[in-house]
């Protein structure tokens, strides 16, 4: 078993990596400090661990709410769902909520523990390649909104994440190349020898190698815990993890949550901000090639949609919650392994690549 820490002080956790995690409840059990669970879930997830994980649970009094499947789902109406559970099952503060599923469940539990009476306990079950090398960790939670992605939300920091390797057995293949997407992402922004690393092990991890999985996740939950926990709140430096996303929220956002899974939009996302890099004299084409080449071993888009141009792509970027000042902020590759912030992108540049 890997166990890393994220390391903020009085709100530092562990993350735990391992094949069946989800039935090692005597550890789970140890980060729930009262009798109280509610496991949230969606209908995809739940015929899979639901009923495993609850039996297990013997030591507290168990209910859940199980949640539609999809991005679409991550909304005010299901945050009120578990809302208005939680009341009428007369859970106190003292209730802890577990998240059970994908990057989604992870963050629409996380949001409403952070809301529920001010705030209680939840811990993070991500069952994803996306959510367990990205979403699950750093306390980032939200809903989206009709006119943004993640626009209403707060930071919020679980009590643990558990990272169980054999729910990616039962990932579609689509959902677990989606999450590729986020593993690439940690390479080009600042790890160059893991980008290296994916390239020579690509055969390895398409045929499912735990040992080749479990070594990749930790790599990337060590790269965000280092960086969320030099700047929690995305201050400065944690933006770097958004490379890819400013494009990608644009694509989810004009084509409707859950057309193009996350993960998709931000490989997109990514070659685009490569391409912006090239056109501003920043980054070697050559580069820009091994990232798209990287990115499509994985079956995932390296074009825009074709109905999305300049005018589709910036009425979305302008709602960007980097932006400062009303300047466009993005995240620019310089190099494979290194990444900078800027505001100093022209219109001009943006119309070429877009």
């Amino acid at each position: 078993m890997a166990i890393l820490n994220l390391d903020l002080g009085t709100r530092s956790y562990p993350i735990y990596i391992d094949s069946g995690l989800i039935s090692q409840t005597d550890l789970l059990s140890s980060h729930i400090r009262a009798k109280r669970v509610c496991i949230v879930t969606n209908d995809i997830v739940a015929p899979l661990y639901l009923n495993s994980l609850k039996e297990k649970l013997t030591d507290f009094t168990v209910d859940e709410v199980i949640l539609p499947d999809g991005e679409a789902e991550k909304n005010l109406a299901n945050f009120e769902v578990i809302m208005s559970h939680l009341l009428n099952h007369e859970h106190g503060r003292d209730t802890t909520l577990i998240a059970l599923g994908g990057g989604v469940i992870g963050d629409i539990t996380g949001f409403a523990a952070a809301c529920y009476q001010r705030g209680i306990d939840f811990i993070q079950i991500p069952t994803t390649l996306l959510s367990q090398v990205d979403s699950s960790v750093g306390g980032k939670t939200a809903v989206n909104h009709p006119l943004g992605k993640n626009m209403v939300g707060a930071f919020y920091q679980p009590k643990a994440v558990f990272i169980d390797i054999d729910s990616l057995t039962t990932l579609p293949v689509r959902e677990f190349n989606a999450g590729m997407a986020e593993v690439i992402k940690y390479g080009i922004l600042g790890d160059k020898d893991f980008f290296s690393w994916l390239e020579d092990n690509t055969p390895a991890i398409k045929a499912g190698n735990k040992a080749v999985l479990a070594h990749m996740i930790e790599r990337c939950c060590q790269c965000k815990a280092d960086i969320v926990a030099s700047d929690e709140t995305e201050a400065g430096v944690r933006a770097l993890l958004n490379l890819g996303h400013t494009f990608g929220h644009a694509i989810e956002a004009e084509q409707g949550y859950g057309k193009w899974l996350h993960g998709e939009a931000v490989a997109t996302g990514m070659v685009l901000a490569g391409k912006l890099a090239v056109v501003m004299n920043l980054l070697e084409v050559s580069e820009l090639r091994r990232m798209e080449k990287l990115i499509a071993a994985f079956d995932l888009p390296v074009t825009a949609p074709q109905n999305m141009g300049f005018a589709e792509f910036i009425r979305h970027m302008r709602r960007d919650k980097k932006n400062i000042a009303g300047k466009l902020r993005f995240i620019i590759p310089t190099a494979i392994g290194q990444s900078e912030i800027r505001d100093d992108v022209t219109q001009d540049a943006l119309q070429e690549i877009l």
